[in-house]
């Protein structure tokens, strides 16, 4: 098309769409610098033309369009300006939209000193993430990694030859390169071995937003090759460190075919590092970190083999070689498996670690049981029958006759549960806790053994 037929398409395009999304002109001259090596002319161009480009190759998505579901909620890093026994805190959720592809987006609100619970208006923009790869890989943890991956052979091996104690992406991507230049001719060997190699630097990764974006402005989306069909169930937990929170997230990163999980990072909710956890029981979904360390030791509820809850330890974070199981199916109503809801969370009386069942009909419920405070492995006690329950009205959606919750909290002697009902939507029920534990207590178990 002709300059002047360009511009007008542009502005045209700038008058439906700059209203729906804040700093639009910037992504879409970013967009058109993405496919610049493709023009087929040195012919320059101007603002709109490449401003009509890049919305060439941009589409809209509606992150929640399908679901917003399976919350997890925090502290929230910033409690100033608020009245005495508030609480402001900070919910994650999991949102899909078309092709089913999940994300983590955020919501903000407060809990008063009756614990009543108040939500703040979410922006209608998303700010898009800066995504950059780690400034620096471990050698020794990457190559560890790519024997559990089965991807240590003599070709990988070489290539981290070559490779410092601490290499850059940048680094790794030059070898690579290297590498497939000398095997031209090859099977194919070659090819699928360095993609391989370059998915596994990829998983790892940072991302930021500008710290002036709304919270709820901000969705990690997937990034990394294991992710692209989404990011799942993010639980979240404020673990405290020598007197420093860091907020951790367990999830689930699916390709389409695999389960990979995952560890992602913050102190601030503004930068994130995301990290794949390492080891041979690192697999299946639903795995929750305790809020601090036991003795010397990280530990995690797990779930490897999509039945029974398992407990962990560790010396390091990343690295998960041996488990115990803590908890099988026993009731009616968690028959087909049992999971954890999110992290434990520390009282008095012991861990209290909120439980799913699946039961008949694939009915999803809440439980609660309780883990002795100096030794997790000891239950003390379980709800014999289910803390919430999926309603009349919350049994239909995109997965009908569920209740599931990533993690919870406890506010001025009431536990706070966000659940999301039928993979759809989300609520909160509330408990005094009090209560709960005097029903767990009163409801002994014996240990698994």
């Amino acid at each position: 098309m002709s300059r002047s037929e360009a511009e007008q398409e542009a502005a045209i395009m700038l008058e439906r769409f700059e209203g729906r999304h804040e700093k639009l002109q910037a992504f879409l001259l970013s967009r058109f610098e993405h496919v610049r090596e493709h023009l087929i002319t040195d012919q320059p161009l101007n603002r709109c033309e490449r401003l009509l480009i890049g919305a060439y190759f941009t589409l809209e998505y509606s992150l929640e369009a399908a679901a917003l579901f399976n919350p997890s909620i925090v502290p929230h890093p910033d409690q100033s300006g608020l009245e005495s026994g508030c609480l402001r805190f900070l919910l994650s959720l999991r949102a899909t939209g078309e092709g089913h592809i999940s994300s983590i987006v955020f919501r903000t609100g407060v809990i008063n000193r009756q614990v009543g619970i108040s939500l703040d208006e979410p922006s209608p923009f998303v700010a898009a993430a800066d995504v950059h790869p780690n400034p620096s890989y471990d050698k020794h943890l990457f190559e560890r990694k790519l024997l559990e991956l089965g991807l240590l052979s003599a070709l990988t091996q070489l290539l981290m030859d070559q490779l410092p104690d601490h290499f850059s992406f940048e680094q790794l991507t030059l070898l690579t390169s290297q590498a497939l230049r000398r095997d031209r001719l090859g099977n194919g060997d070659t090819v699928r071995t360095v993609e391989s190699v370059l998915s596994l630097a990829r998983a790892n990764y940072e991302i930021s937003f500008n710290t002036g974006d709304d919270c709820s402005e901000r969705a990690i989306f997937p990034t990394s090759p294991t992710e692209r069909r989404g990011i799942e169930d993010a639980r979240f937990v404020a673990f405290e460190d020598g007197g420093q929170t860091t907020y951790y997230a367990t999830y689930s990163a699916y390709d389409g075919q695999l389960v990979f999980p995952q560890l992602l990072e913050t102190k601030d909710f503004t930068k994130f590092k995301i990290s794949t956890l390492n080891g041979p029981e690192v697999e299946n979904k639903g795995m929750a970190l305790f809020p601090r360390k036991l003795g010397d030791c990280y530990a995690m509820l797990s779930r490897q083999d999509g039945e029974n809850i398992y407990l962990m330890y560790s010396d390091q974070l990343h690295f998960w070689h041996e488990k115990k199981i803590l908890m099988r199916p026993t009731y009616p109503w968690e028959f087909v498996q049992v999971g954890n809801c999110g992290s434990p969370i520390e009282t008095d009386a012991g861990w209290l670690v909120l439980t799913h069942g699946v039961g008949p009909m694939r009915r999803y419920t809440v439980g609660a049981i309780l883990l002795d405070l100096n030794n997790p492995g000891q239950l003390i006690g379980r709800l014999r029958q289910p803390l919430l329950e999926p309603t009349q009205e919350e049994r239909e959606g995109y997965v009908p006759n569920v209740v599931y919750s990533c993690g919870s909290l406890i506010h001025n002697g009431t536990l706070i549960i966000p659940y999301a009902m039928s993979d759809q939507s989300s609520s909160f029920a509330t408990v005094p806790v009090d209560q709960l534990l005097n029903e767990l207590m009163s409801n002994p178990v014996e240990q698994c053994s």
